[in-house]
């Protein structure tokens, strides 16, 4: 548990809004999570960190509230908070900081941990089932109970699919509409939501239908702006009822692969990475530190930046300047400007096989950076996940 008495403690005031500050706050949770630290050490760490008074509050009606100095403060709060189990909220006075919200994002999901320690047996509703069947955390007799409640054909493979998404409810009902008569149990956990399908598909074929129907609800845009990205889908592999936690995990790593860049893949399945699948072992601090994918990134940050590194992904895909122009609907000569100018900036030779293979790969590290920027304040991915 991080030593909130020595000069080290961490303090909203000294982070900024980037990834690496995202990470410090992830990590300062998950530190206060593997110290086994109780529901008042937890809001207590929360408060000292936010520099402001923090509470969490149960439906039995406890509430827990500590002051920025990590003082007990009693038990009013100033308003209602939201009705999540437990609601947890700041009071502060100040101007909101960028990270409040991944903040309270780990400090409920922290609480929620700590709270079976002392509760002594899972949950009977619907969601915490499906909870118990797609964790490795619990006894095998409590996943084998699990299963049963929920009515699982034991007889049939299942298959985990992870979401993320702005709105469960809509990315359900398209994964319902593509996936007709498989959808089994659904369950927010943390920003994702898991899906569990008994189902008898191919691996790629799922993820090609569950794909297309994204991109045609939820195109994007040529410069990579534009509305909702849509969600995005990462599917585990079909195995034993019993063997669903694996399935789970692969549904996670797989997720990381999914992008919503004009090139990427909105759903990605776990077997069809192959060696790929290897990024997926590098810790996220790796990735972003990585001097051509960066470069990439500066580049893109501009409207002009942006359109050659969709050029490049196009180039990437469809291998040639002809094929590259119809695609994108703009002259071949418009095509070979931007990619000479990329070359000259990351010293590439795309006739080069293998500069283009390091093109191709620095573009899949992009995606998957920025894939995993977003997703690495969800409750169920960490630093390197």
């Amino acid at each position: 548990m991080p030593d909130v008495s020595t000069d080290e403690q961490l303090r909203m005031s000294g982070l900024a809004s980037d990834a690496l500050s995202m990470f410090r706050v992830i990590a300062y949770f998950d530190g206060l999570g593997e110290s086994a630290a109780n529901a008042d050490a937890l809001v207590r760490s929360a408060a000292l960190l936010a520099e402001c008074p923090v509470g969490a509050r149960w439906a039995s009606g406890t509430v827990i509230r500590y002051g920025a100095l990590g003082d007990l403060l009693d038990e009013n709060f100033p308003s209602t908070p939201t009705s999540a189990e437990p609601a947890v909220w700041l009071e502060r006075a100040a101007a909101e900081h960028p990270l409040d919200s991944l903040l309270l994002d780990r400090l409920q999901h922290a609480l929620r941990v700590a709270a079976p320690r002392s509760a002594g047996g899972p949950r009977l509703g619907h969601p915490a089932l499906l909870e118990v069947v797609l964790s490795d955390k619990e006894r095998r007799e409590d996943r084998v109970r699990a299963v049963g409640l929920l009515g699982l054909d034991t007889n049939r493979e299942v298959r985990a699919l992870a979401l993320s998404t702005t709105s469960s409810k809509a990315a359900l009902d398209l994964v319902a509409r593509s996936c007709p008569g498989r959808l089994v149990h659904s369950v927010a956990v943390g920003n994702v939501t898991a899906v569990l399908l008994q189902d008898d598909s191919d691996d790629s074929e799922l993820a090609e239908d569950l794909h297309a129907a994204i991109a045609a609800e939820h195109p994007v845009a040529l410069s990579g702006t534009g509305g909702l990205r849509g969600p995005w889908v990462g599917i585990g592999g079909r195995m034993s009822v019993y063997a669903a936690p694996a399935s789970w995990k692969q549904a996670r790593r797989a997720l990381r692969f999914a992008s919503s860049t004009r090139y990427g893949r909105r759903a990605v399945s776990y077997g069809g990475l192959g060696s790929l699948e290897l990024l997926a072992e590098l810790p996220l601090k790796r990735l972003l530190n990585d001097p051509d994918a960066a470069r990439i990134n500066a580049i893109a940050t501009s409207p002009g930046g942006a359109q050659e590194v969709a050029t490049l992904e196009a180039y990437c895909v469809f291998g040639s300047l002809r094929r590259t122009a119809e695609e994108m609907h703009v002259h071949h000569s418009t095509v070979a400007a931007r990619l000479a100018h990329l070359e000259a900036v990351m010293g590439w030779d795309l006739a080069d096989p293998m500069d283009r293979f390091k093109a191709t790969l620095v573009l899949m590290v992009r995606r998957v950076t920025l894939s995993s920027t977003e997703l690495a304040s969800s409750a169920v991915f960490g630093e390197t996940f």
